[in-house]
C-alpha cells in the first residue's frame, strides 16, 4: 500500500504508535500535535487521508475537520477518547468519514484507513473503472471525473462519503437500496442492525441539497425498505 497520512494528535505516543503500524502497511506519514501544524501540512502535502484527535491544545478536532473540508475532499477517521453519540454525529455532519474511540486497536485502525481510501479510490478518477462517469437526473448532474455535483446549476459542498453515497444511489436508480446494501457498498464493512450512520448521513446529504425531509423530491425513503432516487 502507499499514501500519504497526515496524523493529528498532542499525545506523541500516540501518534508515534500509529505512525509505525501505518509504516509498516508502506504509508507515509505526517505528524503533527496541534491544529496550526495540521493546516500548514494539508497546505504543503498532498494528502491521503487524515487522522484527527479531537482534544487538541489550539483547537478541537472538530473545527480543525470543518475548515479541512472547505477545500479538501480526502477520508478523515476522528480519534477521540470520546464515546457519546452526540459526538461521533457532530464529526460526521461536519465531513468525517469515520470515527473510532481510544483505547482503541492499532490494527482496528489500519482496517479502517484502508476501508476508506478503497473506497475514495473507487469514486474519482484513475480508478480504471468502466462504469458512467456521469449522471444528470432531472436537474442533479453527479460526475466521478472531476467528483463534482451540482443541483439546478448549483455546485453542491459534498464530502467523499456524501459523493459515494449519492453516486450509489444514481447508480442503482429507480431502485430501492437497502440501508444494508448502501452501508456494505461504500463502507465496506459489514452492517449492523443498530448503525444509524446511513440515516445520518442521508440527513446531512438532504440538507446540503435543500430537501424537505418528509418530502424529499430526490432522495426518498422508502420505509421499512431503504432509500431510492426514482
Amino acid at each position: 500500500m502507499s499514501g500519504e497520512i497526515l496524523i493529528v494528535d498532542d499525545e506523541a505516543a500516540i501518534g508515534n504508535l500509529v505512525e509505525i503500524y501505518l509504516n509498516n502497511e508502506g504509508y507515509t506519514v505526517h505528524k503533527c500535535t496541534d491544529a496550526a501544524g495540521a493546516l500548514a501540512c494539508v497546505e504543503r502535502k498532498p494528502l491521503d487521508l487524515a487522522i484527527l484527535d479531537v482534544m487538541l491544545p489550539d483547537m478541537d478536532g472538530f473545527a480543525l475537520c470543518q475548515r479541512i473540508r472547505e477545500r479538501y475532499l480526502f477520508p478523515i477517521i476522528m480519534l477521540t477518547a470520546k464515546v457519546e453519540d452526540m459526538d461521533k454525529i457532530t464529526g460526521l455532519t461536519l465531513g468525517a468519514d469515520d470515527y473510532i474511540t481510544k483505547p482503541f486497536n492499532p490494527l482496528e485502525l489500519v482496517a479502517r484507513v484502508k476501508t476508506q481510501l478503497r473506497r475514495y479510490t473507487r469514486y474519482n478518477p484513475g480508478s480504471g473503472m468502466e462504469t458512467p462517469r456521469e449522471y444528470d437526473i432531472r436537474g442533479l448532474q453527479i460526475s466521478s471525473t472531476n467528483h463534482k455535483c451540482t443541483l439546478f446549476g448549483e455546485e453542491l459542498t459534498l464530502t467523499p462519503l456524501e459523493f459515494s453515497i449519492l453516486w450509489y444511489l444514481c447508480s442503482r436508480q429507480g431502485h430501492v437500496v437497502s440501508s444494508e446494501e448502501l452501508f456494505e457498498a461504500v463502507w465496506g464493512e459489514k452492517f449492523m442492525d443498530s448503525n444509524n450512520t446511513v440515516m445520518s448521513h442521508i440527513a446531512r446529504l438532504r440538507e446540503k441539497m435543500h430537501e424537505n425531509s418528509r418530502k424529499p423530491k430526490f432522495v426518498k425513503t422508502v420505509w421499512g425498505v431503504g432509500y431510492t432516487i426514482e
